[in-house]
């Protein structure tokens, strides 16, 4: 069984669905800890209800003592699989090297269109109504030290409309995110996953 960490500043929808879809035996796998640095956010609620272990980590200086922090929880808690649902802080780069690969993170854009420092939640949709856009959609990715620049693990569209506001796109895509989220989390954890070079298959 796999080893899941999860990592959540906001409401933790994904998260949600994630926990979900493990309860419904559709991925093979255990969320075994929370991380946010956000205390009063609803994922960490949702840990609190669910009986899930989480951990509070904000300290906004980008320094040793904290990215040591990040690795030594991670030591204790020995995941196999890191997934960032929504959370609003760069992963640091001992971390990324520590679990090459085994970290993936889920974006509300066809990246890279709207991806990049800045390109989160509904600032991706604002830009996507404003550029009168007629597709969009959502991606889930590995994390490398580039903000939404890692290997692409699954992408799925869907069609925008001239009379769409930015939280109706919204609603579109995070229904496209919770769909393709869990089905790469469940190729992963089945061992289908193989990358060459920058390319991710996903064996079938």
């Amino acid at each position: 069984m796999t080893r899941i960490v999860v990592f959540a500043s906001g409401s933790g929808s994904n998260f949600q669905k994630i926990k979900e879809s493990i309860d419904n035996n559709q991925i093979n796998g255990k969320i075994v800890l929370l991380i946010s640095n956000n205390p009063n956010c609803g994922a960490v609620k949702f840990s609190e209800l669910n009986n899930i272990d989480f951990k509070i980590i904000n300290d906004y200086r980008y320094n040793e003592k904290k990215n040591n922090q990040y690795e030594l929880v991670l030591e204790k808690y020995r995941p196999n699989l890191i997934l960032l649902a929504g959370f609003m802080k760069k992963i640091p780069h001992n971390i990324i090297r520590i679990y090459k690969n085994k970290i993936m993170n889920i974006h509300p854009s066809l990246l890279p269109k709207y991806g990049g420092k800045g390109y989160y939640g509904m600032n991706v949709h604002k830009s996507v109504v404003q550029n009168r856009e007629r597709i969009t959609g959502a991606t889930v990715h590995f994390v490398d030290d580039n903000y939404d620049k890692g290997p692409i693990i699954i992408q799925e569209k869907v069609g925008v409309d001239s009379s769409d506001s930015p939280d109706i796109v919204s609603e579109k895509v995070l229904k496209i995110e919770h769909k393709i989220y869990s089905k790469a989390i469940k190729a992963f954890c089945l061992n289908k996953i193989t990358i060459d070079k920058d390319s991710v298959i996903i064996n079938e």
